[in-house]
């Protein structure tokens, strides 16, 4: 008898393996798992790479960024606790994966980019899957967007060294930011949530490795 063919490995058998391999590592919130299932991965990864779109992998993009695995963009997002009306900013869109997969969950996304190369390729993955809830601005992410606070979440998606104090100033008082912080190649993933008089109740999620927050913006990608 013949060997088994590959060929029945389609995408859709690596979606629902990477969905279940999701759930084991403890991202169960429904929204979140849906938001993830229907979102096609494989258009926000470079050619080069398209075989391993559905791998729990975070994945080169252009201007030495990177696309983050599946997991931690499930945690990070899970943790945010989104509702539905909620006006979320994310600093870093990087490909847009994680932008899309916070579109899907709440009422407006703004994700600030420094490297105008990858603002534009993600701004036509938005306009390619029909995403109306997305506003985006080329500009230095540390920054935030003071003009559109205060938000109700705030993600970030590469390392800040220290504190964001000035994203933390931009969140309402009850709102809840993710992000890694440390300058080494290992970072803390912490959630701050607000307790409404001011301050926050910091929760370490765990180790991850990020590209680092910069200053500014690139001039040149």
């Amino acid at each position: 008898m013949s060997e088994p063919s590959d060929d029945h490995d389609t995408a859709e058998t690596r979606l629902a393996r990477l969905i279940l391999a999701l759930r084991s590592q403890g991202v169960t919130e429904p929204g979140v798992l849906n938001a993830i299932e229907t979102t096609p991965r494989d258009i926000f990864v470079p050619d080069l790479f398209q075989e391993r779109s559905w791998e729990d992998s975070a994945l080169p993009i252009a201007c030495g960024q990177t696309i983050s695995q599946p997991f931690i963009v499930g945690l990070m997002t899970q943790a945010l606790t989104i509702e539905p009306r909620a006006r979320v900013l994310e600093i870093g869109t990087g490909s847009g994966y994680q932008t899309t997969i916070l579109a899907k969950l709440s009422r407006l996304v703004y994700t600030v980019e420094r490297y105008r190369t990858l603002l534009r390729e993600a701004e036509s993955r938005f306009q390619q899957l029909g995403l109306v809830n997305v506003i985006t601005r080329f500009g230095d992410g540390g920054e935030g967007w003071p003009e559109q606070a205060p938000f109700d979440r705030i993600l970030v998606t590469a390392a800040a060294p220290e504190e964001p104090k000035a994203l933390l100033s931009q969140l309402k008082p009850n709102g809840v930011l993710v992000a890694p912080i440390g300058k080494g190649p290992v970072q803390s993933l912490r959630r701050y949530a607000g307790d409404g008089k001011g301050g926050f109740k910091v929760e370490l999620l765990g180790d991850v490795r990020f590209v680092p927050l910069l200053d500014g913006v690139a001039r040149e990608l």
